[in-house]
């Protein structure tokens, strides 16, 4: 007698909906984003510049603190907005804001030093990663052809029917 799961020699591999996959990625994304940022905090003399106003000759005022927020949490919103946006919007806003991102990522790393090369320039393909698997999943979202209108008339039909 076989069981089950001796039966079943392949798994089973479901398409994900764009915007799922898009919701996903949205979501490692600013989990590295975020990550990066916390695990800075450990590099030595990080803190000391954070307590004297500065970070990456930026000082620490609100108009810093206001724009740290928006950088994260365009992200964190991009994860509902994938999620529930309708196509039509939900593609050109990807690839917006994705793209808008690419800079942002690699710019972070300026400026660090070489001890920490590893550290930024494995952060930063990560995040460039997922955010080229954003751009392509947008750009080649797959489309359905319009429903087209019946034939008034068929062409090998007569317009009058005779009943049977």
């Amino acid at each position: 007698m076989r069981s089950r799961t001796s039966e079943l020699t392949a798994l089973e591999d479901r398409r994900l909906p764009v915007q799922a996959k898009l919701a996903a990625a949205w979501a490692s994304f600013m989990f590295f984003y975020i990550y990066v940022d916390y695990l800075a905090l450990y590099k030595p003399g990080f803190l000391d510049e954070i307590r004297g106003g500065t970070v990456h000759d930026f000082e620490t005022g609100p108009l810093f603190v206001g724009a740290s927020l928006t950088l994260v949490g365009i992200p964190a919103l991009m994860i509902a907005l994938s999620a529930t946006l309708p196509a039509r919007i939900n593609r050109p806003v990807n690839l917006v804001i994705a793209a808008l991102y690419l800079p942002v990522t690699i710019y972070n790393a300026s400026g660090e030093s070489l001890s920490y090369a590893y550290f930024y320039g494995l952060s930063i393909a990560l995040e460039v990663l997922i955010l080229a698997f954003i751009l392509r999943s947008s750009w080649t979202w797959p489309r359905t052809t319009a429903p087209s209108m019946p034939d008034v008339i068929a062409p090998d039909h007569s317009q009058v029917q005779v009943g049977r």
